[in-house]
Order: structure tokens, then C-alpha cells, then sequence
């Protein structure tokens, strides 16, 4: 948990300094995914409805794709209405930490 403090303390005091970014890397870094500021669920729909813009005029939205594969999964595990930070649990899950 110390690395990944130190990593969200440069992270966002450097490359990525603002509220979005402090905010959602400290709740993952806390592992804390309520109260949800916004809910998987409603992020999953929101993607969803990204994804058939892009089919409609025929753009490929792979990056799109991918957060909808793990937002379906965040879904799956029973946890639609946490908030979109579980993103995170996930990328770590999927790259073998233990989470």
C-alpha cells in the first residue's frame, strides 16, 4: 500500500495534478468504492451508448471496447452500483496483484 501512495503522490503532483485524478486514484488506492460518486452501472450504459455512436458512423472505439469488457465484469461480480474507481480493482486483478 506504501508504493502505491508514493505512485498516486507523483502521479498526481506531477503528470496529472486536478481533482478527477487525486480523487478516483485515492479511493483506488484506499480500496474504498462507496458512497459511488458514479456508479459502474450508469458508466457501463454510458459506454455502451459510445460504443453504438462509433457502429453507427463506422468508427472503431477499441480503448471503448475494453472498458466495456471491464465494466461488464465489475457488473458480473455483483458490484454495478460502487463506483466507477473499481476500474481499478479489475486492471490489477486482470494483471495478477492481488487485489
Amino acid at each position: 500500500m506504501v508504493l502505491t501512495r508514493a505512485f498516486l503522490d507523483v502521479i498526481t503532483n506531477t503528470l496529472f495534478p486536478g481533482p478527477l485524478y487525486q480523487g478516483y486514484g485515492r479511493m483506488i488506492a484506499d480500496n474504498r468504492y462507496e458512497p459511488a460518486l458514479f456508479k459502474a452501472r450508469l458508466g457501463l450504459k454510458d459506454v455502451r451508448l459510445a460504443l453504438a455512436a462509433g457502429d453507427a458512423v463506422n468508427v472503431a472505439l477499441p480503448v471503448t471496447s475494453l472498458v466495456r469488457d471491464n465494466l461488464i465484469d465489475v457488473l458480473a461480480q455483483g458490484d454495478g452500483d460502487k463506483d466507477l474507481a473499481l476500474l481499478g480493482k479489475i486492471a490489477a486483478r486482470r494483471a495478477g496483484k492481488k487485489v
